[in-house]
């Protein structure tokens, strides 16, 4: 025994109470939060029920009675985009929500709007006098041909059903974010085209609205060529509001008066270098709300840290609030009350309620449904390092933490090298008990911000672009080696694991560098040009932006030279590869052809097959098996000892030779 009461242990092997079963059973996935009538509603995932998401009410009171508002047998979710968001809706009581089974839109209370079979809807608004319910509709092909994409475009029912639906908004690749004026004469949207996502370039419109409904056609009043635009929303006296990144940085604006044709009428609310918005992979997102005229609740971001802030609009004076969040999200205000999703490095994500004349914090429902040892938590460290050419990169680093374990005498402990997925997304300070369960047996996790990562400012964002499968995969290893090389992790035991992008960052990481042990890919993308041909239309062109044009043409030897698949003669260490069997987004054709690559040279791998699971694990045996079977896998790998369920084992089938041969 150490001096603080400790036990040396190999790293790895240690036992914790941040079991996979708890976390796939404990771990809520919270999102959506919405204010009505003194009510804080929020859609709920749950792991335990196959995933299935629920709407939920409660009061702003610590520890209150919540109810669900959705029959028990219904799942809400859009399919719209794949990626979904902007499921459902409430109004003076009455909840309208997407049912992911017809994808049609249902109403808790009176008729609801009438949808045409085999459409999908997302991001309902409805007017403010309450007669007219628009969304973004998605059409699956064949319509009419096999030979075409999806159709979007924005529509308007009567929200009392009594009248079909009318198109607002066609012709554009993608619609998002209708927002009413509040005295419901205009209606403002974004949309973009193909080959740009939304965080690249969007345009700001604005249709004319009557008492029969749009008047007119739409007009574009912001956006456009290299600038992103962000939640439209107007003031409570009609002013439209916006983020733009025209600056370099995701910041708000308002047009005082006059809507103008170029967005130059538009005056910045807050200059300065941080980000007031997220990149749109989902619908309704909020990252502001107007408490008044005259100022904004607002979350905003600045070196990966994300705080809640009041800003004034006329000073311009940003007033954070004293709260220890350190992720923020969702944020809505309804009279004297906010509310948003919150999350901090010792708290994982809740739903909390603000009172914004006293100033107090009160969670309504918490992610977790256990208590954590504290003992057990390690706390993230924000580190800058030197990448490939002098680049800066960031990062956030978590040792291994345990009560009642440390490293046997000289150990140092293997590190886990974290690619988040996106690539456009950005790891977080946050809490993740994915993380935890990780450095609560004795592993160090870093996870990485990567060029191309979000927060950072455009200038970061944009350092992917015709480099993915480069950047990304330099700074993973670079991160890695910086943290080797102080002493603080084995450079003999480097590992890195990450899912659908950050799971193609993985495998090249491994495919064309000699740098990791071993590594797992959970529906990680193999092969380039499969991706730009199987996936769906949301990213039907984004590698466009990231490999290079034309990747049947002159770009073909560029997607090539990027694809694992095409290299895997090159790969030389263990790798586990997970994979949903419905995923319509990394198909499991990648995963199967990158195993049998590897069987062929008779590298020792895993491929571990879920059957109807899509884009990410919701059912909580799948996650259990996924977390304990990489576990696992490793602990062949690095030769040291583990207790897993034989299920578990029987899973994780190594093909190939032994591991640690």
């Amino acid at each position: 025994m150490s001096v603080s009461g400790t036990r040396a242990r190999p790293c790895g092997s240690w036992s914790s109470s941040i079991t996979s079963e708890r976390i796939a059973a404990g771990a809520l996935r919270l999102a959506q939060p919405r204010l009505d009538g003194g009510w804080v509603y929020w859609l709920e995932g749950r792991p335990a029920e196959g995933g299935r998401q629920a709407i939920l009410r409660g009061r702003p009171a610590p520890g209150g009675a919540v109810e669900e508002v959705t029959p028990p047998d219904v799942h809400v979710r859009t399919r719209v985009h794949e990626y979904g968001g902007g499921d459902y809706g409430v109004w003076d009581g009455r909840v309208l929500y997407v049912e992911l089974a017809s994808q049609a839109i249902h109403a808790t209370r009176g008729a609801a709007p009438s949808c045409a079979a085999g459409s999908s809807h997302a991001d309902l608004a409805l007017s403010p006098d309450g007669r007219w319910l628009v969304a973004v509709e998605e059409w699956p092909r064949p319509y009419p041909s096999e030979a075409q994409e999806p159709e979007n475009r924005l529509v308007v029912f009567a929200a009392d059903g009594s009248d079909a639906l009318r198109p607002v908004a066609e012709g554009h690749d993608f619609v998002s974010s209708p927002r009413f004026s509040p005295d419901g004469r205009q209606l403002a949207f974004l949309a973009w085209e193909h080959p740009a996502m939304p965080w690249d370039e969007t345009r700001l419109y604005v249709q004319a609205w009557g008492a029969g409904g749009p008047e007119g056609a739409p007009r574009p009043v912001a956006g456009g060529a290299g600038e992103s635009i962000f939640q439209p929303e107007y003031s409570p006296q009609g002013r439209l509001t916006f983020v733009s990144d025209r600056t370099g940085w995701w910041n708000l604006y308002q047009f005082d008066v006059d809507v103008d044709g170029d967005g130059a009428g538009a005056r910045p609310l807050c200059p300065r270098e941080a980000e007031f918005g997220r990149p749109q992979w989902g619908f309704a997102m909020s990252c502001y709300a107007f408490v008044d005229e005259d100022s904004i609740l607002c979350r905003y971001g600045v070196a990966g840290f994300d705080r809640l802030a009041r800003l004034d609009l006329e000073s311009g004076h940003l007033d954070d609030l004293p709260l220890d969040y350190t992720w923020v999200d969702g944020v809505r205000v309804e009279g004297s009350l906010a509310c948003f999703l919150g999350a901090s490095p010792t708290r994982a994500a809740e739903v909390v309620t603000l009172d914004l004349v006293g100033g107090n914090a009160t969670p309504v429902r918490s992610s977790l449904g256990f208590d954590l040892d504290s003992a057990e938590l390690s706390r993230p460290e924000s580190i800058e390092f030197v990448s490939a050419g002098g680049r800066k990169a960031y990062a956030f680093f978590y040792p291994p933490v345990s009560g009642r374990f440390e490293p046997a005498p000289g150990e140092r402990p293997p590190l886990l090298v974290k690619s988040h997925g996106g690539p456009t997304a950005a790891a977080s300070p946050a809490l993740d008990l994915g993380i935890q369960y990780w450095t609560s047996r004795g592993f160090g996790v870093v996870d990485v911000n990567y060029g191309g990562s979000t927060g950072y400012g455009r200038a970061y964002r944009d350092r992917l672009l015709g480099q993915w499968g480069v950047v990304d995969v330099e700074d993973c290893i670079h991160a890695a080696l910086h943290l080797a090389d102080a002493g603080r992790v084995d450079r003999e035991r480097l590992a890195i694991r990450g899912g659908s992008a950050g799971g193609y960052t993985v495998l090249c990481a491994l495919t064309f560098h000699d740098v990791f042990a071993a590594g797992a890919s959970h529906y990680g993308i193999g092969d380039l040009q499969a991706l730009d041909r199987d996936t769906h239309k949301f990213e039907s062109r984004y590698t466009q932006q990231l490999v290079a044009p034309d990747p049947e043409g002159e770009g073909r030897e560029v997607y090539r030279a990027r694809s694992p698949i095409h290299a895997a003669d090159r790969l030389s260490c263990p790798v586990i590869f997970f994979q949903g069997l419905d995923d319509p987004i990394v198909p499991p054709s990648q995963a199967e052809a990158m195993a049998k690559a590897l069987e062929r040279r008779g590298i020792p791998h895993a491929l571990v097959l879920f059957e109807g699971e899509r884009h990410g694990f919701q059912r909580a045996e799948n996650i259990r098996t996924a977390l304990d079977g990489e576990l696992y896998f490793y602990s062949q790998v690095f030769g040291f000892e583990v207790d897993v369920p034989a299920h578990v084992v029987d899973a994780v089938r190594i093909v190939g030779g032994s591991p640690a041969a």
